[in-house]
């Protein structure tokens, strides 16, 4: 028979607010930003790190929150997407998203629009088939990605002006 599962403290930023707390090393830091930190807009959806649904920015880097253990972050800046309220490009994105009919169920749509500005930040203007290749690591059931994609075009040929 074994012990108590072992814990450990961590600290780390979320979206510019120092954030401490007690997990196993397993915890994944997608659970601990819903369960813990009370973050929900960071979905949960495969928990392989292939759908794009948990997304977020770690050091300023996108990635998998559901196959990023929450201890090896300890002293990370974490945004969510609850952290780009006031964010210029994904104020831009959102109303993109709005006006080309890029969300329904809403699911994917918060990994969606933290994978899409970062593309815009790293790539600038791309075609069509460019944007829908880049974003090809983040589902969506509901969309078809038309008009994701074609959000995606508006505000790159904005940045671009």
């Amino acid at each position: 028979m074994t012990g108590p599962a072992k814990r450990v403290v961590i600290g780390l930023d979320v979206n510019a607010e120092r954030v401490t707390g007690e997990v196993s090393p397993r915890t994944h830091l997608a659970d601990f930003l819903r369960e813990q930190v009370g973050l929900t807009g960071t979905h949960i959806g495969c928990e392989h790190g292939v759908c794009g649904a948990c997304t977020v920015e770690i050091d300023g880097e996108i990635a998998r929150s559901c196959i990023t253990f929450a201890a090896v972050c300890e002293g990370a800046k974490v945004r969510t997407i609850e952290g780009f309220d006031d964010d210029p490009l994904m104020v831009r994105l959102r109303a993109a998203f709005t006006a080309e009919h890029a969300l329904q169920c809403g699911y994917c749509t918060p990994g969606m629009l933290i994978a899409a500005r970062d593309l815009v930040r790293r790539k600038g203007k791309l075609a069509a088939a460019e944007i829908r290749e880049a974003m090809s690591g983040n589902l969506c059931r509901c969309t078809g990605y038309v008009g994701i994609v074609r959000a995606i075009e508006l505000v790159m040929a904005e940045e671009a002006r």
